[in-house]
Formats: structure tokens, sequence, C-alpha cells
């Protein structure tokens, strides 16, 4: 075993199991082939990023698509429905800019094949394919593998509760093209985010089809998905969509099938609601917080920003180190409006050193606006400062 100390410092610098390996050698005299495959099989098993390596990371989150053409054009999007021009490889000409703010992981959008005009990446069609507006494998793996070159995680966009909008007719959404595959269809009401979960997890959430998790395909598909996914492209981490409108068992074998940290999109201010998907999923965004921060500062007369936050940390514990805390994010309108500059550089200033995940949102920083990317880049140093000391 000792013949190949290299492969396993490398193993043992990235939290992997080097104890293991020693404890092997130590109880059984097997052949040192057989102990370096088993390692090898281990540590392919658990490399994943772990909620406690991510609770020291600082996030900044790009939709693919608004983010940076790769052949350096800055034009202004003239059509916001369509696709912008934004990818991979523009991200990964970006890296600079990214790393000189000092954040240390990103979030980027949903991969896979979409539906026309899916530039966000939550209209899937082929879970087969990858989005070729956004680049190819290549180009991917290329920026993943910068990112790890510089210490910078990945954290991707997942969807697993729903397809692109196709009505009724699955013949073009891969491999889920038979009504089985769906619930019967059925709209999710305003009333129903309060008061009613089965129509949550089994109705339409905007039109869209909703997968039906209880058929075995389905299900097995998925799971078989997300564990490849995570291991062809070394993500460090996956970011929940919809969360709520998708059973939390089966979120459990989802989250146990991709090794990896796990946060859920939990569009909901209940405490004990967020609460009840933390276990099936490793985290969830913080929307309390969020909530409490937007009515504070937008000056609400009810709004009382102190007692929110207790609330909010009596509520989760010590799991709050683990939920990202933002200020914007593309399923919100802007913070910054109706707000003056130094209320909201406040707010951002809450949002970053608060406690938790800090994820700012790429609508706050523009290239062009050289002061807000210096604010920036001080307030994350103070959060690194700040995690460093505990």
């Amino acid at each position: 075993i000792y013949t190949r100390s290299a492969e396993l410092s490398y193993l043992n610098k990235k939290g992997y199991l080097y104890t293991v390996a020693t404890a092997l050698r130590v109880q059984f005299k097997w052949n040192n082939m057989l102990i370096y495959l088993v390692v090898l099989v281990l540590a392919n098993v658990c490399a994943g990023r772990s909620k406690e390596e991510w609770k020291s990371r600082t996030v900044y989150q790009l939709l693919t698509d608004r983010f940076a053409r790769s052949n350096g054009d800055k034009a202004s999007c003239h059509d916001l429905r369509k696709y912008c021009g934004g990818t991979w490889r523009g991200i990964l000409e970006n890296l600079d800019y990214i790393e000189g703010m000092g954040f240390d992981a990103i979030w980027i959008s949903p991969i896979v094949d979409n539906t026309p005009d899916g530039y966000h990446g939550y209209w899937a069609r082929d879970w087969n394919r990858l989005n070729e507006h956004f680049g190819d494998e290549t180009s991917l793996k290329e920026l993943i593998n910068e990112c790890h070159r510089r210490d910078i995680w990945v954290m991707m966009d997942i969807v697993a509760n729903h397809v692109g909008p196709v009505g009724l007719n699955f013949s073009t959404i891969k491999p889920f093209d038979s009504p089985s595959h769906y619930h019967e269809p059925c709209d999710i009401e305003e009333t129903d985010f309060e008061t009613n979960q089965w129509r949550m997890e089994n109705c339409r959430l905007a039109g869209l089809p909703d997968l039906n998790h209880e058929n075995p395909f389905v299900r097995e598909y998925l799971l078989k998905w997300v564990k490849d996914i995570v291991k062809r492209y070394e993500l460090d981490g996956l970011r929940i969509d919809t969360a709520p409108h998708t059973p939390r068992e089966f979120w459990s074998e989802y989250t146990r099938s991709a090794r990896v940290f796990t946060v859920g999109e939990v569009f909901n201010s209940r405490i004990d609601f967020l609460k009840s998907y933390i276990g099936p999923l490793d985290s969830v965004l913080n929307y309390p917080y969020f909530f409490a921060i937007r009515d504070f500062f937008r000056q609400l007369p009810s709004a009382n920003l102190w007692l929110s936050y207790k609330q909010v940390e009596q509520g989760f514990g010590d799991e709050l180190d683990f939920m990202p805390i933002f200020l914007n994010n593309h399923d919100n309108p802007r913070f910054k409006q109706n707000i003056n500059g130094d209320l909201n550089r406040a707010a951002l200033a809450l949002s970053l050193v608060g406690r938790g995940i800090a994820i700012v949102y790429l609508s706050l920083i523009h290239i062009s606006e050289p002061t807000r990317q210096a604010e920036i880049s001080y307030a994350v140093f103070c959060l690194k400062k700040k995690k460093k000391k505990k």
C-alpha cells in the first residue's frame, strides 16, 4: 500500500478515506492491489463535499444564459424571454472576476436540454442531452476542472419535479414520454401553498407536467441520473428546485444517491414547514430570513428584524449554519427596487455576514461597476475572516 503513497496522499488531501486504507493494512494481509482498489471504490462512494465543508463557502449565483457570452460580446439582450447567449465557456473566461471578489463557490443553472426558450434551465426536455445553448460536455468539464483548480466549488441547479410546458403531448420528453410518468393533470391554486400538501405534490406548478415519483421507472431513473451526473462532472453540491412539490421520501433517496451537499428551494416563510425538509435534504434556502430582511428595509410598519432573526435562530438551531442566506435570486423581484443606495448596501452587508452560507446573485454586480465590485470584494473578505475566527 505504501507503493501508492502519492495517490493515497491525494485522497487524504481531498478528505477521503486514508484512515480506512491504514485500518485495512493493519487488520488484513491482503494483496496490496486489492487494498488499493478497495480504497478507490470507497473514495468514489464518499467523495462528495459535506454540509460541514460547505459551511465555510461563499457562493456566487449566476444564470448561465445571462452571465457571459464566450465571444466577448457584452451587448444587451433584446428579448429577455429568449436565450441571450451565455455559455459555460463564458463563465470560464470570467473566473478571474468571480475569484477576484473572493467567492469560492458558484451556483450554475440546470444543464439538461430544455424545451424552446428554456434559457433558465427549468423546462427539461431530454435528460440524456446537455443544453446545447450553454455548450458541450467538453466545455462544461473544462469549466468545472478550472473551478476546482482554483478551489472554487460548483453547485448545480437540479429539477426533478416537472418537465417543460408541453401540455399533454409527452412524445418529445425523454425518457418520460408516457402519460403514466406523470400525475393526472390539475393545477396548483394559490391557496394550496398553505393548506393542501397533496395538491402541492400531485398537481402542476405553473402548468408544468408533474412527474409521478411513485412510478418505479421515473423514480429509479432520476435516482440513477443524479448519481451519474454528480460523478461524471465531479459536482460539489446541488440546489434542488421546487422541493415542496415532490414527496420528502423521494428527496431522502435522492440525497443518498447524489452523495453531495443538497440544498432545497422551499419558497415559504414558515419555519416548521422548512424544517420538515431538513433531513430529506441537507439544508434549505433561508427564506424566512430573506423575507425578514426585505420587509425591514422596505420599512414596512410590521417589520421587526431583530425579533424575526431570533425566531429563525431559535427555530433552526445549529442547522442555521448550513442554510444559504441571500438578498436576491432569480425567483424574486430585485431587492434594490424602491430602496435607496445606502439601505441597499446595508441589507447586502447583513446578508453577507449573517449566520449561514452567503449567496450573492449576479444581478447585484456588474463588470462595468468597479465600485460595486470593490464593495462586494471587501464584504466577502470580512466574511471569510469572520468564518476563520470561528
